[in-house]
């Protein structure tokens, strides 16, 4: 037997990872503290915050490039 076969999934083991997976979930939010999670929730905010600082003006800039071209094609089309 080859590792990937040892490794693949059946339907059945996909549907009792997905149930051990959800019982694993619940116990977390079961046992952590209230610290726990205002620690975890400024862990996400100090990590989203520069790539939102840094990610959403780029977009921005590049949407401001797109959109007066694309308007003016569909205007010539009108």
């Amino acid at each position: 037997m080859t590792n990937r076969k040892q490794c693949a999934l059946g339907p059945a083991d996909a549907a009792q990872f997905q149930l051990l997976w959800s019982a694993h979930v619940d116990s977390l939010e079961r046992h952590l503290s209230a610290n726990m999670w205002a620690l975890a929730a400024m862990t996400v905010v100090v990590f989203a915050y520069p790539i939102a600082r840094v990610v959403l003006p780029a977009v921005l800039q590049v949407l401001q490039a797109v959109v007066p071209d694309v308007v003016r094609s569909v205007l010539n089309l009108i």
